[in-house]
């Protein structure tokens, strides 16, 4: 589902909701335990008495060159801002080529978090989330539907807050290290992406990093773990949402699959090829834009042969921002196209509110 609010302390508010995070046991050790045939009835999730998870394969996806964008020929540089910003208001996802993540350091990225899954699960359960806004948190995700049922996503996870405080587990040992080189790095990206959309929307950079605060900017790694699904027809590794924030910067092994998103009602699959990553753009991007940018919907989907394993940095605003469209954007279209929310209880929101099929983004438009 969505980020969880950065913050070291739990807000007044979300103490009160139930909690999404209870970790009862991991989904690798159910697997791992028995002959498993048959979906334990906790994780079946057909809503609505059906889930087709079928996809059509996506040839057009966007593909963005970051050493374009980053280019000191004026030129190249804008063409390829011109192409990037058609790429987040059509698609809201796309591909990011020669964007300078070391392979070697993805790979060891992926090595030390499969490290960290294979742990017991009472070395983990530690982390096990209090509130939605723990700084570390691992295990299962329960979604709950508004009809009061709840069900627990077919996926182990764990999500750290890494920016600007940096919190990690203590095992592997390794991961610490791993992780505050990867987040820094992914940081550097989204900012020059928001300079980007910035100029695309001709808007001054400085007074875009000021108003949405990204020298602050609320940073989480997400690492999911996906095992193999004896009936992935009953269940999800991940159901349609939207990510908030500005952008979410995805990794997966092998460019395996499993990742879908919607565009004009139609699922396609989102498999990069090796070398690339995903990008997809944020709730808070599309509302900041006053609805320039588009978030896209997507969902992940589980396989019957294989585990997968991917992993998602969320870059947000400051977590006390006020998230609303630009003033100068309102001002040059005659109109708010959103509400303005606090970034930190939005984040909290996202968590703890009933799964309708529905996004906070949705509610978050002005129908005029």
């Amino acid at each position: 589902m969505a980020a969880a609010a950065v913050s070291d302390h739990s807000s007044a508010d979300d103490t009160c909701f139930d909690n999404p995070f209870e970790y009862k046991k991991s989904v690798q050790s159910i697997v791992d335990s028995s002959n498993l045939k048959h979906l334990p009835s906790k994780y079946n999730l057909e809503l609505g008495g059906g889930n087709d998870t079928s996809a059509t394969s996506s040839e057009s996806l966007p593909v963005i060159d970051y050493s374009a964008l980053t280019s000191t020929d004026p030129n190249r540089r804008s063409e390829a801002v011109a192409e990037f910003a058609r790429a987040c208001a059509d698609w809201g996802v796309f591909f990011l080529v020669n964007h300078g993540l070391p392979e070697e350091l993805i790979a060891s990225l992926f090595a030390t978090v499969r490290e960290f899954f294979n742990l017991p699960d009472d070395e983990k359960k530690q982390y096990e989330g209090k509130s939605t806004s723990s700084p570390i948190v691992c295990g299962n995700f329960n979604v709950k539907t508004t009809s009061n049922q709840t069900f627990t996503l077919w996926r182990d996870f764990l999500k750290i807050h890494v920016h600007p405080e940096f919190h990690c587990p203590s095992k592997p040992q390794p991961l610490r290290e791993i992780i505050e080189e990867y987040a820094g790095r992914v940081r550097k990206i989204v900012r020059e992406m928001v300079g980007a959309i910035a100029e695309s929307m001709e808007l001054d950079r400085d007074y875009v990093e000021e108003a949405l605060e990204l020298k602050s900017s609320h940073q989480k790694l997400g690492a999911s773990f996906y095992p193999p699904c004896p009936q992935p027809e009953k269940t999800l590794g991940l159901p349609p949402h939207n990510d908030t924030g500005l952008f979410t910067i995805l990794a997966v092994r092998d460019g395996e699959p499993g990742l879908q998103t919607n565009r004009q009602g139609q699922w396609f699959e989102v498999t990069p090829p090796p070398n690339f990553v995903i990008v997809n753009v944020g709730e808070h991007l599309e509302i900041f834009s006053n609805g320039r940018c588009k978030s896209d919907l997507h969902r992940v989907v589980v396989n019957k042969e294989r585990e997968r394993l991917a992993v998602a940095v969320g870059n947000g605003t400051g977590s006390d921002v006020m998230v609303g469209p630009a003033a100068r954007l309102v001002e040059r279209d005659g109109r708010a196209n959103y509400r303005s929310m606090n970034y930190r209880e939005y984040m909290v929101s996202q968590y703890t509110r009933a799964y309708n099929g529905m996004s906070m983004l949705d509610e978050q438009k002005i129908h005029y």
